[in-house]
This record gives structure tokens, sequence and C-alpha cells, in this order.
């Protein structure tokens, strides 16, 4: 049995710190910013166990030796800020839904991005949101930088704890059934997602002409430049009346020429090229 890893020295926090904050931001474009630090230890802490290191420092020095691209992911994987949960921000993520359904045409079926699926909760709402108002189901594509996160998202399996949170009970004992221990989502649900590995920052967006891209608590940890970069995606993305919800703490004001707030839909943005597609769709 392994011993627990020990908490590094402050000296030898401040060095690892930074190989490890530089891995992350290399393979994500996402910063550990310096008053965020306190994060690593406990984040990485069941991957020391794993690999038998006592401390964070001679974690560090393996990946500095270089060679193993399968340690770098675990790292990056352990780093990631994965906290997610159902129906996160409920009344949003509604009126989003919304928005959309009231825009949509009769008979066409809809395209929604969730970027940053993490494990897979967002997407998982969405398709139970849409299930429920009846119509035409949309494609939902759903992607993480985390090959992990996306593995745990495609099984649609949640412990007692996840299924608890944000999720009310009648849709729990609708939408999901227990199997040993582990709750599941119903193939309805799942069969509506397409989950999918994607990095915002370093790979081309999905196939554009989505109607609502969802990209919530994301952009805070990007550079400025990596920032710009993924909302001119995100636009490009969109369908010229098509709608981007971020997080609540998150603006395109001053982030990005591409984007502006909608007139239409509260909450939310568009394209600045929208007015030039024609007559705009009706958003309620």
């Amino acid at each position: 049995m392994n011993a627990p890893a020990r908490i590094p020295s402050p000296a030898r926090r401040g060095r690892a710190a930074t190989i490890l904050a530089r891995l992350l931001e290399q393979r994500t474009g996402q910063r550990l910013a310096a008053d965020r630090e306190w994060r690593i230890d406990t984040a990485i802490r069941p991957l020391l166990a794993a690999l038998d290191l006592d401390h964070a420092d001679a974690l560090a020095a393996r990946l500095e030796k270089g060679g193993d691209a399968g340690l770098e992911e675990r790292v990056v994987d352990a780093l990631l800020n994965q906290e997610t949960s159902f129906f996160r921000d409920a009344g949003v993520i509604e009126s989003a839904v919304e928005a959309v359904r009231g825009a949509a045409v009769p008979g066409a079926r809809q395209r929604i991005w969730c970027a940053a699926c993490a494990t897979g909760q967002e997407p998982l709402s969405l398709a139970m949101l849409f299930a429920e108002a009846g119509g035409t189901m949309p494609e939902i594509l759903a992607t993480d930088v985390s090959a992990g996160a996306i593995a745990r998202a495609r099984s649609g399996a949640y412990s007692h704890f996840e299924i608890q949170r944000g999720l009310p009970i009648r849709r729990m004992m609708r939408w999901f059934g227990d199997e040993d221990g582990k709750w599941i989502a119903a193939p309805e649900l799942t069969g509506m997602i397409s989950f999918r590995r994607q990095n915002l920052v370093a790979d081309p967006a999905p196939a554009g002409g989505f109607d609502l891209i969802l990209c919530r608590n994301v952009l805070f940890y990007l550079s400025p430049g990596a920032r710009e970069q993924v909302l001119a995606r995100l636009a490009k993305a969109l369908r010229p009346d098509g709608l981007l919800l971020l997080g609540a703490g998150e603006t395109v004001i001053g982030q990005s020429a591409l984007l502006r707030p909608s007139a239409r839909a509260r909450g939310l943005y568009e394209r600045m090229d929208r007015d030039a597609a024609g007559p705009p769709r009706v958003y309620t």
C-alpha cells in the first residue's frame, strides 16, 4: 500500500507548481493563477499515490525528463477543474433552451454544442429539457479536452453523490436507472448526444451551423490571446442567428469583435454579422 503523499515544502511547491502549471497551459491554454496553486496538492494527490511518488517535486522531475506523453496526459487530467452538476444555474440553461426552441423551424433538427462538457451533466440536462418539451429532438455535440472526462460522460454512469447534485427526484427516477450502485442515463438521452475529445485552444471547431453553443466557466482560465482565439472559433461555429451562452462571470465585451450581447435573448450572445444574414428568427 502506498504511503500518503507528503505536502511539499514551500520552496519545493513553487518549483513543482511552475512545471505543472506550464504543462497545463501548453496542453490546454488554461492558466493556473498563483493564488490558486493550492489546488495542485489536492488535485495530484491520487496520482502521486498511484505512481508511488511521495511529493509533487518528484512528479515534476519525472515530467522534466520528457518522453512520457501518457504521464503528461494524466497530470493534465488531474489538474483540470471538472466541477459540474446537473442543471447548473438551472434558470439560465432553461432560458437558453426556451430561446432556441422558440426559433425552431418545424421539422428541422437543431444543433447544439456543449464545449468543455466535463463529465456530461450539462449535455444530459439539455437532453432532458428537450425530451420533456417534445417535438423534434436536437443533435447535441459534447466536447472536452480531457479524455478521462469524455469517457466518463460517454458512459452515462453517475454515483449517488453526483446524481443528487442539481437533479430533482422526479427527473432522476424518470431518466436514470440504478445498476449496481451507479445511476445510468436512459438511452433516450444518451442517443441524442455525441461525445468527442476536443481542445478549444488547439483544435479547429467542429463543423459549424450550431443553433446554440454553451461554453461556460472556461474563458476566465485562459490568457487574453487564447480567449480571443476561442471566441473567434465559437463565433465561426454559430449559425448567423445562433446563440452563445457563457458562464455567469464571463462576457464577450472587450474580448471579441465578432460577438455581441443578443438583443433577442437576454444573457446570451450572437454574431456581429448576423444582421447581414436576413430577417432574424424570433427568440422569446
